[in-house]
């Protein structure tokens, strides 16, 4: 049996002419002969922004690998296995003892399965097609689902937000016991933050889960997200915003972080998210919830949540940096933007030579805040004449918020109080939902920060 060549069609390279020389195609089983070894596997589809260099097989191992056109000295075709993208699809059992949870889409892959006929990744997202893939699904809860989106995290903004906190509400009003929200991880931490403040009063959990590893990889991370995040907003006691992903590296436990505290820290680790500043909410084994503070809001019956679905896009983030000109500040103010969150240096500062377009950007009603790049720790400008200069030019400083967390509180203050800037500084400096703490604990800086005496000595008391 054998396949045209349309996956390739359009593409004049010297890929594709190596495929025909040995009458290779997609979806053949090969066995590739390279100058840097020899790969078995599957010949998968280009995608449409690949390059024109590399010849990609899915290993047996579920891994992909690259073979670059000039490396291959032979390809032996062992057969063909053309994928059939379908879920097979189960109903997904209904128990009215058993509380209802309702699972939101926006565009991530929140779960899916492995063909291993053809080792094609399958998505999965009606509720008997996740139960088809994570058939555990069942004795948590009765999953109800709902695709709002289907782009990419980095393509995640204001309308997005805007409808998803407006869907959440009604969910809620619905009688709904908990809300999952499946996201992609690299902007997962910002719409975390954009429901925390649209979304306040909660009386159910609001939890966000997403996968830093496809199912198609031995090591994914997706299936024991899903089950954690599932138990948490069917039974678990937390009603706020959370975001619930790997704990560590390994398939120990998942962390519940509170939604304005958590930000994204690793490009490829599973354990990625990471509390700033404080501590994790609660840690979630299977079927076990152990908070690891207090201070949480607690689920409630009653389901009157405050809905404030409102975002003023002229807001940015300016990450401060050594010899930065006064012009990038006043290019913002000239192209309009009403909101400027500044990750300073040390305890929040910059260049002197920045003084100026602060004045005139404060004078034109532009609002600025500080925060800090270091992301642990607080914002002092009392401290050096800096911060103090700064101070004085209108500059509010934002205790230990995170520049993203300020980011997006400051284009909802804008939009709550549109007409009024006093408002607006004085919701800034409010915490309203955990976004600032009061102190940082004493040992949050330094969880799992290897190679410190600290650590060392935690963990040889835990090895012997």
């Amino acid at each position: 049996m054998s396949a045209p060549d349309d996956a390739y069609k359009g593409y004049r390279d010297p890929t594709l002419s190596t495929m025909r020389r040995f009458e290779a195609t997609v979806w053949s089983k090969v066995r590739a002969h390279t100058t840097r070894g020899t790969f078995e596997g599957l010949v998968l589809p280009r995608s449409e922004i690949a390059d024109a260099e590399h010849v990609v097989l899915k290993l047996q191992s579920g891994y992909n690998v690259g073979l670059r056109h000039d490396t291959i000295e032979n390809i032996e075709v062992l057969g063909y296995r053309e994928a059939v993208y379908r879920v097979p699809e189960e109903e997904f059992p209904s128990d009215p003892t058993k509380p209802r949870v309702r699972l939101f889409g926006t565009g991530g892959t929140i779960a899916s399965r492995l063909d291993y006929r053809t080792g094609a990744v399958i998505p999965a997202f009606t509720p008997g097609e996740l139960y088809g893939s994570v058939p555990e699904l069942a004795d948590i809860c009765n999953l109800e689902t709902e695709k709002l989106f289907g782009v990419f995290s980095e393509n995640i903004g204001r309308e997005h937000w805007l409808t998803l906190a407006e869907r959440v509400v009604e969910a809620i009003e619905e009688g709904y016991d908990g809300v999952v929200v499946g996201h992609g991880t690299d902007t997962m931490h910002h719409t975390a933050a954009a429901l925390s403040f649209m979304v306040q009063d909660t009386p159910i959990p609001i939890v966000m889960v997403g996968s830093q590893r496809s199912s198609d990889r031995p090591s994914s991370d997706a299936a024991r997200n899903l089950l954690a995040a599932t138990w948490t907003a069917a039974h678990g006691p937390i009603a706020e915003v959370m975001v619930c992903m790997f704990g560590p590296t390994s398939d120990t436990y998942n962390l519940l972080h509170r939604g304005t505290r958590v930000r994204k820290m690793h490009s490829s680790y599973r354990s990625t998210f990471r509390t700033i500043g404080d501590i994790p909410l609660a840690m979630v084994t299977e079927g076990h919830l152990s908070p690891l503070k207090t201070g949480w809001r607690e689920r409630r019956s009653d389901r009157p949540p405050q809905l404030h679905a409102v975002w003023d896009e002229r807001v940015t983030i300016l990450y401060y940096y050594p010899h930065m000109n006064p012009d990038v500040l006043d290019a913002l103010v000239g192209c309009g933007y009403r909101g400027i969150v500044i990750a300073g240096t040390g305890l929040g500062h910059v260049n002197t030579k920045l003084f100026p377009a602060i004045e005139r950007a404060t004078a034109a009603g532009v609002q600025i805040y500080m925060t800090l790049q270091t992301l642990w720790g607080f914002v002092q400008m009392q401290v050096y004449e800096t911060g103090r200069e700064i101070l004085a030019r209108g500059v509010l400083p934002l205790a230990n918020m995170l520049p993203e967390v300020a980011f997006i509180k400051l284009g909802w203050a804008l939009a709550m109080h549109p007409d009024d800037p006093d408002a607006v500084a004085a919701l800034m400096q409010e915490n309203v939902t955990g976004e600032m703490t009061e102190r940082e604990p004493h040992d949050g800086y330094l969880l799992f920060q290897g190679g410190v005496p600290e650590m060392r000595e935690l963990l040889s008391r835990i090895r012997s």
